[in-house]
């Protein structure tokens, strides 16, 4: 048997699949599972045991795209695929999805594209306090699988080969040794609704620096964020006394695959709803969650329940969840409400637990 898994875009929504590809392999044990994953989030799934095969669509512009896809339906129609599951429901996704031309296509019910499956499923267009993994699990619901379960099926990322030397290396040449306590700082600012203000974060590393002098924080971004990462530095170590200015760690860009290394290493990791967060959930590092627009019932870390996490948010604003298309108020008060001390107390609650 032959099954073609789709996921697009986002790093966060492949990693809330990967619950599901475990299912899927323990539903199906002798099949060929593919999984069709745009070039941001392929490290996620590059070397899960649990698919055979890869591969990765680039996104182009305009009839380049439409060409290239055309090309790739091709590709997949040849591989004659018994069964295709879009877990992302978006266009292209369900065109790849229809050209591959699988006997059996499962897909959400959605106005102008349910009928390029075989098989569709309800999916209500309003913002729901179910979390993200299961939505994408109704899907599987035609297959027999049972309901999922963060023990059974934890989300997954398995580390890349040499990752872990190339951070170790790179650690050590930034004067982090062995006995110090790694925190993951992740700096989230593309993107506005997930944009904690730049002198939150420079005030949330010093307190955390000031509070042990075994701690070394290591403040990270993604590939467009690298300006805001080190303001964050550059502030917080202009709060700090001299002698605690080197224990803001800067040892330049993390890929993915570095950063699941990192992980590895960290005694917690902070950070807002975005990708990394998630990554950070595929291994047992503590985490501590800042939620703006969307909410943790929706999108926390999907692993065991004895793994420590917490969330942080501003309760009772009538306009969360949000669509994050307009902010109502203005004012982004949903993460600009935040304080620092909040988040501080979370992170020590959560190394307190280790």
């Amino acid at each position: 048997m032959r099954i073609l898994l789709v996921r697009l875009r986002l790093i966060g929504d492949v990693v809330f699949t990967t619950p599901a590809v475990r299912a899927v392999r323990q539903r199906f044990p002798d099949a060929q599972i593919t999984y069709l994953v745009e070039p941001a989030a392929a490290p996620v799934v590059a070397h899960n045991p649990h698919i055979d095969d890869v591969i990765v669509a680039p996104r182009r512009r305009g009839l380049m795209q439409l060409a290239a896809d055309l090309a790739l339906g091709r590709r997949l129609r040849a591989r004659r695929y018994d069964l295709a599951i879009d877990f992302h429901g978006g266009p292209r996704s369900s065109l790849l999805t229809w050209l591959s031309r699988a006997k059996v296509r499962i897909g959400y019910e959605i106005a102008g594209r349910g009928w390029m499956y075989t098989r569709r499923v309800p999916r209500p267009r309003a913002l729901r306090a179910r979390h993200s993994v299961e939505n994408q699990w109704d899907l599987l619901a035609a297959l027999d699988i049972p309901p999922p379960d963060r023990s059974r099926f934890p989300v997954e990322m398995m580390a890349a080969p040499q990752a872990a030397a190339t951070v170790a290396d790179r650690l050590a040449r930034a004067g982090v040794g062995a006995g110090d306590r790694l925190v993951v700082v992740h700096v989230s600012a593309g993107n506005p609704f997930r944009r904690w203000p730049i002198a939150a974060f420079a005030a949330l590393v010093t307190l955390l620096v000031s509070k042990d002098a075994r701690r070394r924080v290591i403040v990270t971004s993604g590939p467009s964020e690298g300006q805001a990462a080190g303001r964050v530095i550059t502030q917080a170590r202009a709060l700090l006394e001299p002698a605690d200015r080197g224990r803001v760690v800067s040892c330049g860009d993390f890929s993915l695959d570095e950063l699941r290394a990192l992980l590895d290493r960290a005694a917690l990791y902070i950070g807002g709803d975005s990708g990394p967060l998630h990554v950070a959930a595929t291994t047992r590092v503590p985490i501590v969650a800042l939620y703006g627009p969307t909410l943790p019932a929706r999108s926390a870390p999907w692993r065991a329940p004895d793994l420590i996490g917490e969330a942080v948010e501003v309760d009772g604003l009538p306009c969360r969840p949000c669509d994050q298309r307009v902010c109502t108020p203005g004012d982004f008060r949903c993460l600009t409400w935040i304080r620092p001390e909040q988040v501080v107390d979370a992170a020590e609650r959560a190394l307190a637990a280790t």
